[in-house]
């Protein structure tokens, strides 16, 4: 069996971070206060952990070898020789059905969903990760399914402003760290990732200004849209926007600083990032489950 410590710091713990996501069409349901929906998305959730970690394992086992040459990744544990292949190999074939199985006490739907999220990225941590562009709208569409499988998973409806804003948003989170990674590495970052040497600064930076605007567009347009707001039964949301804007423009003020090499990470560090998160999330909470009206013109639907 492999060393509990080593396999721990492999399977990325911090990353569960992102499978937040899934708990989002939870919020948005108004099913907080529902015990059933509860225990589903936090079923749903693990599940999306379960797998993740396995995903990882198998990417820092294919990627041994260029992680020993990178100034960071070289500590990783696989690729440091603190966990082996082979004890990697077989807590990825554990937590791989380990996850699905949690996904399918959720729902069938969410089963598929996970089961979905880990075949494309198998085949982007073998493949698929090499090819400019393609790469990161892989990682924006597994930000996309943990949206989807939470939505599956409390038996909700999702707006479709609300996909196409989480997939602008993590493209612009994907093409961040695409600028962090090509800025830290240079002229070395061909030799870690045949993605980075397609692309240059100039791309990134035309393509994450392009993002940001259009992220605050459509969340905007989610927020004032009247089956929303018939539906949540408050067209509070719009007072959100300058959140959302804020947050947006502080990931990028740190990438241009050289901090966003993991989204992540930044999000777990940078303290005014986190006080504009739990602000979203306050704020976000209390109009939708207090109901709270401002009478703005266009909205004077009957809830």
């Amino acid at each position: 069996m492999p060393s509990p410590l080593p396999l721990l710091r492999a399977m990325r713990p911090h990353q569960w971070v992102k499978n937040g996501f899934v708990l989002a069409p939870l919020i948005f349901a108004r099913q907080l206060t529902d015990p059933t929906s509860l225990v589903a998305a936090a079923l749903a959730f693990a599940g999306f952990c379960a797998v993740a970690s396995a995903i990882y394992l198998i990417n820092d086992i294919a990627d041994i070898e260029r992680d020993r040459r990178h100034p960071s990744k070289r500590l990783r544990p696989i690729a440091s020789g603190a966990l082996s292949r082979r004890g990697a190999l077989l807590a990825a074939a554990a937590l791989l059905p380990l996850g699905v199985g949690l996904a399918k006490l959720a729902s069938d739907g969410t089963a598929t969903v996970v089961l979905v999220y880990a075949g494309v990225n198998l085949a982007y941590s073998l493949r698929l990760k090499h090819i400019a562009l393609l790469d990161v709208f892989i990682i924006a569409l597994g930000f996309l399914l943990r949206v989807v499988a939470g939505a599956l998973s409390v038996g909700a409806g999702i707006s479709p402003w609300l996909l196409i804003c989480t997939f602008f948003v993590a493209l612009f989170m994907a093409f961040g760290k695409r600028r962090a990674e090509l800025e830290e590495l240079g002229e070395g970052a061909l030799d870690h990732r045949q993605a980075l040497g397609a692309y240059n600064l100039a791309f990134l930076d035309k393509a994450l200004g392009a993002l940001m605007a259009m992220t605050v567009m459509s969340y905007a347009l989610y927020t004032i849209d009247r089956d929303v707001i018939a539906r949540l039964g408050t067209d509070a949301l719009v007072l959100t926007v300058p959140l959302v804007l804020f947050g947006v423009l502080r990931y990028l003020y740190q990438v241009h600083r050289g901090e966003g090499g993991s989204p992540t990470l930044l999000v777990l560090r940078d303290r005014v990032l986190q006080v504009t998160v739990l602000l979203y999330l306050v704020a976000t909470t209390l109009a939708i489950y207090t109901g709270w009206r401002l009478g703005l013109k266009g909205s004077d639907v009957d809830f």
